[in-house]
């Protein structure tokens, strides 16, 4: 079974996002992913709700949206009417995850969770019922280009044979350094975030290369 791709705009030609959604979009993606970052949570600051607005208005595909910001709850729902398909937040950015998981899910998004590398996996384990996705990140969350975290991959194993276990329809995604290599490790994952890969060469050989791996 081929994996899913989000190519992640992060790595994207900010002043050109149209063609380059119309370009992955034609290379094969399967969603487009959003990183979205507030200078609280990490100290990077990306896009917002306006540009996700916008990217909805010509992306045909699904908008993977992935809130590194602090509090997310006072947002998810201007998030979820911007256009957000998927909408993941942080354990560790909010007091309340599960009425946060919840709330997406009645706005009509795909809700998701994440957790950073530092973070230990037990903690989302019970959120999982509440979750359409869960986002395994590889490298430590706010910046593009970074080295790929081996000592993450059991974070994958381990959610697999919580999700197989409980027979669960809960997607796992992972996100940082994926490439034609990092993601033969991930396999167990179901959605590869890519990047430099993506953006940085061939957009549909480097598609094409996660979609087999």
């Amino acid at each position: 079974m081929s994996k899913l791709v989000a190519p992640s705009i992060l790595s994207a030609d900010f002043a050109n996002l149209e063609k380059e959604i119309k370009a992955i979009t034609e290379a094969g993606a399967d969603w487009v992913h959003v990183d979205v970052m507030d200078g609280r949570f990490v100290p990077n600051i990306t896009i917002g709700i306006p540009v996700v607005k916008s990217l909805k208005k010509v992306s045909s595909l699904p908008l993977d949206v992935h809130l590194m910001i602090e509090e997310p709850e006072r947002y998810v729902e201007d998030f979820v009417k911007a256009g957000s398909d998927y909408l993941t937040i942080h354990i560790e950015s909010t007091k309340d995850a599960a009425g946060t998981l919840r709330k997406i899910r009645e706005l009509g998004a795909k809700a998701g969770i994440t957790l950073r590398p530092r973070t230990p996996v037990e903690q989302v384990l019970p959120l999982l019922p509440l979750c359409d996705l869960v986002l395994v990140m590889t490298v430590e969350p706010g910046f593009g280009g970074q080295s790929f975290m081996h000592d993450q991959v059991p974070k994958i194993t381990r959610l697999r044979e919580e999700i197989s276990s409980k027979n669960l329809n809960c997607l796992i995604e992972v996100d940082g350094g994926i490439n034609a290599e990092t993601a033969k490790i991930c396999r167990e994952a179901d959605v590869f975030v890519a990047g430099s890969y993506v953006f940085g060469k061939d957009y549909r050989s480097a598609i094409s290369t996660l979609k087999n791996a």
